[in-house]
This record gives structure tokens, sequence and C-alpha cells, in this order.
């Protein structure tokens, strides 16, 4: 069978599907904790979440059906021209397609495109294969968080510079 991938801004009836897949493997990792995106209020409603113009969060269709999902916003309380990288999460059966890194360069190409000069995010270190996935696309970790997330409990801060 052909595997029919799309990728699209988020729609607002898209909410409730992407907010179970983002607690849903949050769950899956062991991080349904306070001070994530699976206590966060934005995680309900990702749509107004990323209504800005220097905003934008896709989700990743598989044959019609939403399966994952990442978004770019302003760092809250950080420098202007820094981006982050946001609630990139999948549900398994996106996993091992590429579906990942097809949104990570729609993300960058977008944060690009709105003049930022760096993408910060925030995972968990039992992540890995996220991690492996980020690395390969040009973030590296770094030793501190910037701004103020309120995502408390990720303790694996990452950077990418973005060239024009």
């Amino acid at each position: 069978m052909n595997e029919e991938i799309e990728i699209r801004p988020i729609k607002e009836n898209d909410n409730a599907v992407i907010s179970t897949i983002i607690k849903s493997t949050l769950e899956e990792f062991d991080s349904a904790i306070e001070g994530t995106a699976y206590t966060d209020k934005e995680t309900d409603d990702m749509f107004s979440a990323f209504a800005d113009d220097n905003s934008i969060y896709y989700v990743a269709l598989l044959n019609n059906e939403i399966i994952a999902g990442c978004g770019i916003n302003p760092l809250k309380e950080g420098n202007l021209d820094i981006c982050e990288l946001q609630k990139m999460y999948m549900n398994p059966k996106a996993r091992g397609k590429k579906i990942g890194k097809k949104l990570i360069l729609k993300c960058l190409d977008f944060a690009k495109k709105t003049d930022f000069k760096q993408c910060y995010l925030e995972t968990f270190p039992n992540m890995e294969a996220a991690i492996k996935l980020y690395e390969k696309n040009g973030f590296y970790k770094i030793d501190q968080p910037l701004g103020n997330t309120c995502h408390y409990s990720c303790n694996v801060w990452m950077l990418k510079q973005i060239n024009k």
C-alpha cells in the first residue's frame, strides 16, 4: 500500500487529535509530569497557541490521519532573534518514515523566512531517537535553558544556528 504523507498547518478541529498524540507520547516515555507539555494549557488548543504571524504549527498526516506535529514560536522571555521548535510529537506509526525530519525542515524553513537567527528546543534524555534526529539536523546541546518556556522538567537543551 502506498503511504500518502501530507504536512500542513494546523486547523482548529485538529486540536483534540494532536493533544492526544502529545500526551500519549509523554506517557509512553514516562514524562507525563508537571513542567512539560503534558500539563501545558497550550497543548489542548494548539491552533490558538500558534496563531501569530511569527508562529506556525504543522501537522503530518499519513493517509489522511494526523500522526505527528511540530511548530515554531518565538522563544518566551528570550532574545527576539531566537525561536523555539515546540511540541514535536509523533504517534508510533509515524516513526521511521522520515516524517520527523520533514517536520523539522518545514519548521526551520518557516523560521528562516520569519528572520529568526537561532532555533532552541527542550527535550528529555530518554528521548534518544529524537535527540539523534535533532543532532542530524544541526542542533547541538547547550548547558542551560534559554527563555522561560515553563517546561522546567525538560533537562536537555539544544540550539541551532539558522542561516539565510
